[in-house]
């Protein structure tokens, strides 16, 4: 292989490992935003709704953010890893096992509006006085 080729094979697959790492901090972004909102939803919980059933539900949205939050930095990890010292071509493997982490962000993303949902449809019943 010349070495033309295996330069322009490297730089390709740095950009394709730089944008999975750019996409990575966006969903970091968002995971960490969403904490921030359970943080919010849990002071709402103990100062207005008084439901422990809520208080549990927020609980648990925070352990699934959180272990979201540990698989991501690990991938990201890895990512930087590659980044720096790996040689491994990015193909078609490579973009699908980040397409199967992206589904997986999506899905969470999709539980995390559920949840928001279910919380902004109890506080509808509250009304000030």
């Amino acid at each position: 292989m010349s070495t033309i080729t295996a330069y322009k094979i490297d730089v390709h697959r740095r950009l394709c490992i730089k944008k999975d790492l750019y996409e990575l901090n966006l969903w970091t972004t968002a995971l960490e935003d969403f904490n921030t909102e359970l943080d919010h939803l849990n002071m709402i919980e103990k100062q207005l709704i008084k439901n422990s059933s809520i208080s549990i539900a927020i609980k648990a949205m925070r352990r699934n953010n959180i272990l979201n939050m540990a698989s991501i930095c690990k991938y990201e990890q890895e990512l930087k890893t590659e980044y720096e010292y790996g040689k491994t071509e990015y193909n078609d493997q490579r973009s699908k096992s980040h397409e199967q982490r992206q589904q997986s962000y999506l899905q969470f993303l999709d539980e995390i509006k559920t949840f928001k949902n279910q919380i902004y449809n109890l506080l509808k019943r509250y009304r000030s006085k």
